[in-house]
């Protein structure tokens, strides 16, 4: 019996070194347009880190870890803001009707292979969350084991893992967390985004995510040091600028999927519609 050809990708386009700029220029647009239910995405993620801080505040090798592993799962909490930016796009209302339905009902929106897409962004979730608990074990083991001295709070590790003179841990840790972060982010770049705009599989996602990244090195290389200097701005003001931080993050990405990938090959994903309610007329329209 022949093999089955695998299924075709969308087209990826080439983008100059000044696009992540622009994405962030149109983020902050949605942000203006969506108003409170775009920052509530921030606040939540905000909260959550607060009441990690208050659990592991002397247990750094645990905190850094999952601060770190954060990264990895963020293409994941931003998936109603992706929603969010696709109805402002869209000239639809942009309101907590959108987000709810996005997260509750997506699923039901099968595509023409039988329904075989239909958890597909879970089942990438889930890997996500599976690789950014891979790198809180592993960052833990590496600090619990190899520091000098028993690392409990974030001075200790500033002087003796960061700063310290002899030794090689920090350089080891960086490394490490970086090798597992470049795959990640060519892998989820523009996957979340085509997995909720188009019927897509997994597969597709990730390999077109992966082919923005060949055909873009420097703009998306640019992209990602933008990415990893916000989210650190965010960390360092004890976690209260990623109330802003992760919305612009994640309305930019979603501006990055369209402006890398044409995706109009592949069928729309449409959110089952439900009656308008009080928090859906309050919406933003275009």
């Amino acid at each position: 019996m022949p093999r089955k050809p695998p299924p075709p990708l969308p087209t990826v386009r080439t983008i100059r070194m000044v696009q992540p700029m622009i994405w962030l220029i149109l983020a902050w647009r949605d942000m203006a347009r969506a108003g409170w239910i775009s920052f509530a995405h921030g606040l939540v993620v905000t909260l959550a880190g607060g009441a990690m801080l208050s659990v592991a505040h002397h247990r750094f090798w645990l905190l850094a870890g999952a601060l770190s592993g954060f990264l990895v799962v963020a293409p994941v909490l931003a998936t109603g803001l992706y929603a969010l930016s696709r109805a402002l796009e869209r000239g639809e209302p942009a309101n907590l009707g959108v987000v709810l339905r996005t997260w509750s009902q997506w699923q039901n929106s099968r595509g023409n292979n039988g329904g075989g897409d239909a958890w597909c962004m879970v089942r990438f979730g889930l890997l996500l969350a599976l690789a950014g608990t891979g790198w809180v074990l592993t960052s833990a083991a590496l600090i619990t084991l190899l520091a000098p001295v028993p690392i409990e709070t974030p001075v200790d590790f500033l002087r003796h893992v960061v700063m310290a003179r002899e030794g090689w841990l920090f350089e080891l840790w960086l490394g490490l967390g970086s090798l597992m972060a470049a795959p990640i982010f060519a892998s989820s770049v523009v996957a979340m985004p085509l997995l909720l705009d188009r019927r897509a599989t997994l597969l597709q996602a990730v390999l077109t995510s992966w082919q923005a990244v060949v055909a873009n090195p420097l703009p998306m290389a640019f992209w990602a040091a933008l990415i990893l200097g916000f989210t650190l701005l965010g960390l360092g003001s004890l976690l209260l600028g990623l109330v802003a931080v992760l919305p612009m993050l994640g309305h930019a990405s979603w501006h990055a999927y369209r402006d890398l990938v044409d995706a109009s090959s592949l069928p729309e994903r449409e959110i089952p519609n439900e009656a308008p309610t009080a928090l859906q007329n309050n919406g933003v329209a275009r």
